[in-house]
């Protein structure tokens, strides 16, 4: 019924119809919404829902055509376009790590004041990557809250130190109101990916949309890449580093 209702919509002869669309809530807001505006200007025939959300849908039960997925992917029958990767950046204000230090070494974080945002580990623990293998350090928060945004302005604030994703933290890093530490003990990046389900033709309204949209996020995701690219250890930090090994 779904198929024969795509095709008498025209579906499968030109872009047309309505696509609905999830993301994470600020992902969507600052990378892909950018993106739809463009598509739904150069393909006028077709309007997008977008919803924004930080829960993981049911694609198949919750009619959605498209996803965007932020995490390694569990097997399952979507198809998966990798779009790019994130890095999780710890970062403070320069007047608070004027005021306290910088840390130097992970350890150097439990003297510190946290402001705890983190989807990928409890709250009053970070992990990194010491000496190639995992490490997890306790950290003492002094603010937890339940929005990377809420994190960010904290830290502007010169509350403390705070861990985020890469494109959380752009626009401030940009303004000079935020600085990354710890970026030589960095865990391994994590992948984003659009994800659809595989069930017949593809509509192409979706063909449309992927092929417009990938490339550009693609390209969106390296150059905030490239902007926080990690810095060089400094010479204390290779010594350290020396040192453990």
């Amino acid at each position: 019924m779904n198929e024969a209702e795509r095709a008498a919509g025209g579906e499968y002869s030109a872009p047309r119809g309505e696509l609905i669309v999830t993301a994470p809530v600020l992902f969507g807001r600052l990378q892909l919404l950018p993106v739809l505006t463009e598509f739904l200007q150069a393909y006028p025939e077709v309007n997008v829902r977008l919803a924004l959300g930080d829960r993981i849908v049911n694609l198949l039960e919750d009619h959605v055509d498209l996803a965007v997925r932020i995490g390694e992917l569990p097997d399952s029958g979507l198809i998966a376009t990798q779009l790019g990767n994130l890095r999780r950046v710890v970062c403070a204000s320069p007047a608070y790590l004027s005021k306290r230090g910088t840390p130097r070494r992970v350890q150097d974080l439990t003297a510190h004041d946290c402001v705890s945002f983190d989807l990928f580990s409890a709250g009053d623990t970070w992990r990194f990557q010491v000496d190639g293998a995992e490490t997890a350090v306790p950290i003492r928060p002094r603010l937890t809250v339940s929005t990377a945004e809420a994190a960010v302005d904290a830290a502007i604030a010169g509350l403390g130190v705070t861990r985020v994703l890469s494109y959380q933290v752009e626009s401030a890093f940009r303004a000079g109101e935020l600085m990354l530490i710890l970026e030589a003990f960095e865990p391994a990046p994590i992948p984003v990916s659009f994800v659809y389900a595989s069930q017949g033709r593809l509509p192409l309204k979706l063909r449309a949309l992927l092929d417009f949209s990938a490339p550009r996020l693609r390209t969106r995701l390296q150059t905030t890449e490239a902007i926080l690219k990690p810095a060089r250890r400094t010479k204390q930090s290779k010594r350290v580093a020396k040192k453990r090994c």
